[in-house]
């Protein structure tokens, strides 16, 4: 298996767990919190794809989905167009509300652009140095393990936040 294919495979796996986290909630189910400092699976999901977007479109030196494409706007959240999330209060969670369709749209055309990215990246580009403000500096290939290994955590917070959800119907 080429580099490449190993990418494209681990990322379609985010995919389908984001997916099935998400499908067929109404916007109160996905903004349920189980207490009051809880992550919602519309945060969870939003924060995953910001990470990612900005992430990634720093690696490749490219715009971010959320604000070349207007994902931002169609969101309307009360935060600066660059926040992830990272550091977010219990308010700023609780301000995350979207339907499911608007969370998948925008996951999916960040998806979509992370594949184009990385569908052609072989072994010896995974060494490039992408950021050195870390000590050591890191790697494309670090931060794409970095990027799939938060997505997976957090769809699988998501999940399990979607089964505390059915669980109360």
């Amino acid at each position: 298996m080429k580099s490449a294919e190993l990418l494209v495979d681990a990322l379609g796996r985010v995919q389908e767990a984001v997916h099935e986290a998400v499908e067929g909630l109404s916007q109160d189910d996905l903004a349920v919190r189980v207490d009051d400092d809880a992550n919602s699976i519309a945060w969870l999901v939003w924060h995953l794809t910001r990470v990612q977007d900005d992430h990634v479109a720093d690696a490749f030196g490219t715009a971010q989905v959320w604000t070349e494409d207007g994902w931002s706007g169609r969101f309307g959240l009360p935060f600066p167009e660059h926040a992830t999330g990272f550091g977010h209060t219990s308010d700023q969670v609780a301000a995350v509300r979207a339907p499911a369709e608007l969370l998948l749209g925008y996951y999916d055309a960040v998806h979509a652009r992370t594949l184009e990215h990385v569908s052609g990246v072989t072994g010896p580009a995974l060494d490039r140095v992408v950021d050195t403000r870390w000590k050591p500096p890191v790697t494309l290939g670090v931060r794409l393990v970095s990027v799939i290994a938060e997505d997976n955590q957090h769809a699988g917070q998501a999940a399990y936040v979607r089964g505390l959800v059915e669980r109360r119907k």
